[in-house]
């Protein structure tokens, strides 16, 4: 499973995007979906660092 990269292809449009073996991408995502989706939803995993979109990160 490869980490999460976040990209910028025009400005203002950040995305976090997943590669798979061959550098392609394999998944997407606008920051801002990810962002608002996080707050609606309580994950019970707890994700490492780079797979934020895996679970719950704990706070500091």
């Amino acid at each position: 499973m490869s980490k999460r990269e976040l990209i910028e292809p025009t400005p203002g449009d950040k995305r976090y995007v997943r590669r798979d073996d061959q550098g392609r991408f394999s998944e997407q995502v606008d920051v801002g979906a990810s962002l608002s989706a996080d707050q609606r939803r309580k994950a019970k995993a707890t994700a490492k660092p780079g797979q934020g979109d895996r679970g719950d990160r704990k706070a500091h």
